[in-house]
């Protein structure tokens, strides 16, 4: 009965989808390449459009949509992403060699032979593809083409031939949407098989040279360690991973320290030392809903609590954006369809799951983060002027010329050093990041500070603490949330 009832609901939701869309375009939907190309910001930290206005990526993991979604389905998740916050969205454009989608469509009935590859009066799973990247230009969202999946490349199946012929074909494609980044990879390391991923690349970057370009690495690596001096490597993603402080996948090998596996600031600050200085940021931390260390479900689910966390340390040590990620959205878990990492497919297929509080706390960093001048914006843990935290304990703080953002996971007491930006007096504020909330302090003197929010101490009793100079009016004194951000 469980399962009959799950289906009629995904059946009248997804009924409402054209009435949705419709109403959406009505209204109008803020599409974000109407400001230009994507490029790196002049400061070399952050993305920009052509006419200067900031890009904070917000991005969710969708990586099987491609494949098990079908038009109404896709169409329906995108509008819940718009809505939710969300300008990226990364997928997996293939996963094998070939892929089938849920049409029974193949992504090489032929292998790299893309001549013929649109058939008349067939509904190629290109041509699906198509209709994903059309459906998010819609929502005015990105679509993170991770081209082919790592596992694809480790294992032969592509060549340096095939690359070039397939990166061709993607570039040859796709060239002129507007809502496209490539993202080259796909959870694979940076210095093996270099020659295929170069040649993925450089064919794509031939024809395309208007879209940026990434590379998606392996867990608990950073593109930039290997890959940083790439001409077409415009910005770099880490993979923080979904392992816990001290987890060991059983053979004792790591790519980091010990037992800082949750620490995903840290990738941000080794990859500001490198040059050239590029954007980086987060493009696969700890699902909400998965396993912690992935693989054995009698283990704890990362939480709500754990994916602000990773997503606000990140942000504040630098990061041009984020990606959230869900076990069950990700793989879009349903009745049918086997669920990897232990995800619950009648519970919780991932049309539930778009209800999930970190889903929808996501937008609030956004809102957070452009309210205020973008690109000045550096890290800067001087702000912190009293002792700091290990672990969850650690207090981050980010900062312009005339503002600051401090924040502290588990509301420990805390020392700011409010010299640290201009102004005699400041306007300080409490920000609540599980739901946007607003409350006002006070206005306090240009001098060092002990704070503490008014609650309880503790994992997820996150607080983000704001001052600005008292000259400037970033945020009204009677306001009560941000005002959204596309």
């Amino acid at each position: 009965m469980k399962t009959k009832y799950l289906f009629l609901l995904l059946f009248a939701l997804f009924q409402g989808v054209f009435l949705l869309s419709m109403a959406q375009n009505k209204k109008g939907i803020t599409k974000p390449w109407e400001h230009g190309n994507l490029k790196v910001s002049d400061e070399q930290r952050y993305l920009v459009h052509e006419d200067g206005t900031p890009f904070f990526w917000l991005g969710d993991t969708g990586w099987l949509l491609p494949k098990r979604l079908d038009q109404d389905e896709a169409a329906y998740y995108l509008s819940q992403a718009h809505n939710a916050g969300y300008n990226v969205v990364q997928v997996q454009t293939t996963n094998a060699v070939p892929t089938m989608n849920v049409y029974g469509q193949y992504s090489f009935p032929d292998g790299f032979n893309f001549k013929d590859i649109d058939k008349k009066g067939v509904y190629g799973y290109w041509d699906h593809m198509d209709y994903i990247i059309k459906r998010a230009e819609q929502q005015g969202i990105y679509v993170g083409m991770v081209c082919v999946w790592g596992s694809v490349v480790r294992s032969g199946q592509m060549t340096v031939e095939d690359a070039k012929k397939y990166g061709t074909f993607l570039a040859e494609r796709y060239k002129d949407s507007p809502n496209i980044i490539w993202i080259i990879g796909g959870d694979t390391y940076g210095d093996r098989n270099q020659d295929v991923w170069e040649a993925l690349a450089e064919s794509i970057r031939k024809i395309d040279k208007n879209h940026l370009m990434t590379f998606h690495p392996f867990g608990r690596t950073s593109s930039a360690t290997h890959l940083n001096d790439k001409a077409w490597m415009d910005f770099n993603m880490y993979q923080s991973g979904h392992r816990r402080y001290g987890q060991k996948k059983g053979d004792g090998s790591y790519a980091i320290e010990g037992s800082t596996e949750e620490d995903n600031w840290r990738y941000v600050e080794n990859a500001f030392k490198m040059t050239p200085l590029k954007p980086i940021l987060d493009a696969e931390p700890s699902y909400e809903g998965i396993p912690q260390g992935l693989h054995n479900p009698a283990e704890p689910l990362w939480t709500a609590n754990d994916v602000r966390r990773y997503a606000y340390w990140s942000v504040f040590a630098g990061s041009c954006g984020h990606t959230y990620g869900h076990n069950n959205i990700m793989q879009f878990a349903k009745p049918g369809t086997g669920g990897a990492y232990g995800a619950d497919t009648v519970e919780k297929p991932w049309y539930i799951a778009l209800k999930d509080d970190g889903f929808n706390q996501m937008k609030f960093l956004k809102n957070l983060i452009l309210t205020f001048p973008y690109t000045e914006r550096i890290p800067d843990q001087s702000v912190i002027a009293g002792s700091n935290g290990e672990r969850y304990d650690r207090v981050i703080a980010t900062r312009g010329n005339d503002y600051l953002l401090v924040y502290n996971y588990t509301n420990k007491p805390m020392t700011i050093d409010l010299t640290k930006i201009s102004g005699s007096k400041k306007k300080a504020w409490w920000y609540n990041p599980k739901n946007g909330q607003l409350t006002y302090i006070g206005e306090l003197n240009n001098e060092i500070v002990s704070i503490a929010y008014d609650g309880a101490y503790g994992n997820g009793n996150d607080q983000v603490f704001i001052a600005f100079d008292s000259s400037k009016n970033y945020i009204a004194l009677d306001c009560k949330t941000l005002p959204i951000n596309e």
